[in-house]
């Protein structure tokens, strides 16, 4: 596990993202069948251009999982009343952990040098959030005693964000769009000592509306340069990052590919829209080749863009606001 996290470059990406997928060709039940319904062997793939990426649906219908393996932690997609959810089912927690503390690091710096303001209704009212284990991690490791997950108790958000304003305080606001909507309508107030994070999707309780008018009510009402954004999933260990304009950023450890939309096995060329492929090595013990119902691009300096998602696919997850 420690050669994922020293992956620097292309060629070692390649090279491990090669070994392991001989490893799932061969140990992993469902991946092994999704080859043999391709009529694909595993000796035909010797790049990672031609690397078949599964369907994230089957996440929903099978138990995605190496052979001899059992799951320690079982995260859960959240859905509409009566969906099938997914399930990954995750061997070494640890990895997780890893995988996102790593990368927030990298990004964010020391959790240490964070108020860290969790606003996750919807997440935090189901067992089996990947969102809320990684935000509840966060905020311990922030160390501060006023970090914390909230549920609809906006007027007491609001006191502790006045108070980190106050301080000086650097926080950190991770939220589902729908509850940063209704604070920055009961609360609208400068934060000049605040990064707000949104994770995507209404869950139902808003309709949908694109990225770019989500950022600029959020700017208006809280008086913020920029909005960031976490681009996660159940079915992922690893995370994207954006730091402002909805530009994504991976990690050393994973990779985002565009899919042109009538044939899986081809790329699209940057600047186009198409199907987001993601490789993310973290993703060990279940598959780390998920074929994702979003839609994006890929842009020549290797951020990519979350514009929406097929259409029917289900409403679930995060990053569902979609682009005109």
């Amino acid at each position: 596990m420690e050669r994922l996290f020293q992956v620097e470059g292309p060629d070692a990406f390649n090279a491990l993202a090669l070994d392991l997928f001989r490893l799932h060709a061969m140990q992993n039940p469902v991946y092994r069948a999704f080859l043999g319904g391709l009529r694909i062997a595993a000796d035909q793939v010797d790049s990672v251009d031609r690397i078949p990426h599964l369907p994230i649906t089957l996440f929903r219908q099978h138990r995605v999982l190496l052979e001899g393996l059992e799951p320690e932690v079982t995260f859960t997609s959240s859905g509409t009343t009566g969906a099938v959810t997914s399930s990954h089912h995750v061997p070494w927690p640890d990895l997780y952990e890893r995988s996102f503390i790593t990368s927030f690091k990298a990004v964010y710096g020391d959790p240490r040098a964070w108020r860290i303001l969790a606003l996750l209704p919807a997440y935090l009212e189901r067992s089996g959030s990947s969102l809320v284990y990684m935000a509840e991690k966060l905020i311990r490791l922030s160390g501060d005693p006023l970090s914390g997950t909230c549920l609809y108790r906006y007027d007491e958000l609001a006191e502790v964000l006045r108070r980190s304003e106050t301080e000086g305080r650097k926080t950190l606001l991770l939220g589902v769009p729908f509850a940063l909507l209704d604070l920055a309508e009961q609360h609208p107030m400068p934060l000049k000592h605040t990064l707000i994070m949104e994770t995507g999707g209404m869950k139902g309780r808003r309709p949908e509306i694109v990225r770019e008018e989500l950022h600029r009510i959020l700017k208006q009402a809280f008086g913020v340069p920029t909005v960031h954004s976490e681009y996660g999933m159940t079915e992922l260990l690893s995370q994207a990052w954006s730091t402002g304009d909805g530009l994504y950023r991976c990690p050393p450890w994973m990779q985002v590919r565009i899919r042109d939309v009538n044939d899986p096995f081809a790329s699209v060329p940057f600047g186009r829209t198409g199907g987001i492929d993601v490789i993310d090595l973290c993703n060990i013990a279940s598959c780390p080749f998920i074929s994702t119902q979003d839609l994006g691009r890929m842009n020549p300096d290797g951020s990519f863009q979350v514009l929406g998602r097929f259409d029917r696919s289900d409403i679930r997850g995060c990053n569902l606001l979609v682009e005109t």
